[in-house]
């Protein structure tokens, strides 16, 4: 989800698709949209096919590259939630962020 300054929904698109198993995501693919967009800040989001919303290390180390990335062109990344057949889990309550 692209937000403006005040946390506004600018867009809510989808840049990647995975396998069951994995996805391949992208920093520069996720920083130029967010400057296409003029966007402030984002809030992640992504589904585990296993049914399980807990993030894994590697949700963990994209989200921190993903949130360096953008901070070099000011955005900031407020949240990365996880949505599973068995609920959703937020990264930014979990102290992830």
């Amino acid at each position: 989800m692209f937000l403006d300054s005040q946390h506004r929904l600018i867009a809510f698109e989808r840049l990647f698709r995975g396998t069951v198993d994995g996805a391949s995501v992208y920093p520069r693919v996720v920083v130029r949209r967010a400057l296409a967009l003029n966007a402030a800040a984002l809030i992640l989001t992504h589904n585990h096919p296993s049914g399980l919303p807990e993030p894994s290390t590697a949700d963990t180390k994209i989200t921190q590259r993903l949130k360096e990335a953008l901070a070099l062109v000011d955005v900031r990344v407020l949240d990365h939630v996880i949505v599973g057949t068995e609920g959703t889990s937020s990264m930014a309550e979990a102290g992830l962020l």
